[in-house]
This record gives C-alpha cells, structure tokens and sequence, in this order.
C-alpha cells in the first residue's frame, strides 16, 4: 500500500505538533519533520540547509508540505525593525522551501497562513471572505501576505499545487498566550469586567484545524485556492469566558462594565491592542471551505473547550 510521504514544517508548535499526530493515528503517512539544525536526522528536513544533499533526497521523495513553522505574532515585539524580522522567517523562508520542494517535484504546498491577512476587526455580522481584498494592519499580517503572494507567483511559475489557510485565533489542548491566561483567571475565580462584551468572534477547534489540513492534502478541489477556517459558531467574549468556564467547572465572576470604558481605560495603560481583541469583532465566513471541499467541522465549541479545559487542569 502507497504511503504518502509528508513533511510537516513548526513540528514542535501547537498545531504542527497536532497534525504530526492525527497523520500517525491516520496511517498510510510518513513524516518528516522540518528542524532549524543543519545537522538532522536521516528523517528530519533541514530548513536552514536546503541545498544539502539529505535535504534535496527527502524533498524529492516527499509528495506535500505543511509548511506551520512561523515567526509568530506577539503582542509587544521589542525587534528594532518587526516587519524585517518576520520577513526573514515567514517570507524569505517559506519561499525558499516552496522553491525546493517545486524543483524536487513535490505535489503540493499547503501554507499556514493568518486571518490577520484579511485585518485585525470586522464590523458584527460583516464576516471577512476568503477571496476578498487582504488590508493587514500588522508586520506579522503583512508578512503572512507577502508570502501568500509569493507562493501563488511560485505556483503559477512551476506547477506546484499551493493551498492557503488562514485561521482565526486557535485553541485547544496546550494552547498558550492570551486564551491560557483567560482559563488561569477563571480557574482562580479573578473577577473579569468582561460581562457585557457584545462582540462577535470566530475562534477554531485545533481539531478543526488539523482536519481542514488533513482534508487539503488530498483534495484536488483545494489545489490553488484560499480558505478561510473556524469552528463556523461566533462567540462573544462574555459568552466565551461563560462556556469555557463550564468546561472547568467553575462559575465565572465576570462584571458587566462597558466595552467602551474598558477601551479607553486600557488604552491609557498601553494595551489598546489587547481591549481590541476582548471587545472588538472578528468574523470569518466559511462557506467557500465548506462548499468548494465539503468539509464542515469535526467537533463543537463546547466539546473543544472540555478538552482544552482538560489539558489544562492536568498540568
């Protein structure tokens, strides 16, 4: 039986980590894993040695990559120029694989991408689209979209079959950053003045994630195209901060001051950006995904949030 050779790149990340995982359970896979370190193993792809001959035998016996590895967003960058910084690992490097994996006759290139392609809010239930105008607001969105762009020319140029996806904010067990912080306060009963957020956010399962992934790999409908992907249910942030705390059982203090004076009270002390994110909107439209690939998530919110509440209690 024909086993498909993939290899996935940001292996150690969390959904990196996760699709090395599902593709095991799959069976009828073989991975690699891209690493930094020129000195690999037989079954590891060097990333900063593409040119080695280890690096081009897998590639040309590789039939895709998921390229997850990523300079992430963070939300106070202390590099002196961000934008350089996140074009040396998100562009530069991204297109340098692709460029390897084309001339070793690689089939397909499926490009983790961000929603900060499309920009940072959306107006309540004014959903971003998938093939619309891209507006980034951030180095790291900006970054994200020169690839993009990089990759189509690329796939234009050689043949090569590029999928793009871009997610919203990603949760599930191990999630880091801002949505374990939240967990942290609500298993620790801190009272939140984020009971009368009002808000409309799309968020993704992991699962879902990684099943949108898995489903692009073979998918000749998903050759070319950009997709959009959520759990495909939009949460306020009140809602969100009441189900997840459900999931840990516990029963959330959340105080019902108004987003506009959060806004500002946060905008004095420096994190307007964060405010935007806990009060502000950002809605993705999924129906291309869901169309053009029939694929629809595999797992509910609540149902994601028991498991990533979970993880999160056992450790």
């Amino acid at each position: 039986m024909y086993s498909q050779k993939i290899i996935v790149t940001g292996a150690s990340g969390l959904v990196g980590s996760a699709l090395v995982e599902r593709l095991k359970s799959s069976g009828g896979y073989s991975i690699v894993k891209g690493v930094r370190s020129v000195s690999a193993g037989l079954d590891q792809l060097p990333l900063e040695a593409l040119d080695s001959d280890v690096a081009i035998r897998l590639l040309e016996a590789t039939d895709v990559v998921v390229h997850c590895g990523a300079r992430v967003h963070v939300m106070e960058d202390r590099a002196v120029d961000p934008l350089e910084e996140f074009r040396k690992a998100n562009v530069q490097g991204a297109l340098e694989l692709a460029r390897r994996a084309a001339e070793g006759g690689v089939r397909r290139f499926i490009f983790i991408s961000s929603v900060k392609v499309n920009g940072e809010a959306t107006m309540p239930d004014c959903p971003y689209l998938a093939d619309q105008e891209p507006a980034p607001q951030d180095p790291y969105g900006i970054s994200k979209m020169e690839a993009e762009e990089g990759l189509k020319a690329l796939a234009q140029g050689t043949g090569l079959e590029v999928v793009i996806i871009r997610p919203v904010l990603v949760y599930g067990p191990g999630v880091k950053a801002n949505f374990r912080s939240l967990m942290n306060w609500l298993s620790k009963g801190v009272p939140l003045p984020l009971g009368a957020i009002a808000n409309r956010r799309s968020l993704v399962a992991l699962d879902n994630l990684v099943d949108l992934v898995v489903t692009c790999i073979d998918h000749p409908a998903a050759a070319n195209q950009t997709f959009l992907v959520s759990d495909d249910e939009d949460l306020s942030t009140s809602d969100l901060l009441r189900r997840l705390g459900l999931a840990l059982g516990r029963s959330p203090l959340l105080l019902p001051v108004p987003a506009r004076v959060l806004q500002l009270s946060a905008g004095l002390v420096g994190k307007k950006a964060l405010a935007q994110r806990l009060c502000g909107s950002l809605q993705v439209d999924i129906t291309k995904t869901r169309t053009l690939l029939g694929w629809t998530p595999i797992i509910s919110v609540d149902e994601a949030l028991r498991k990533t509440a979970r993880h999160f209690q056992k450790r």
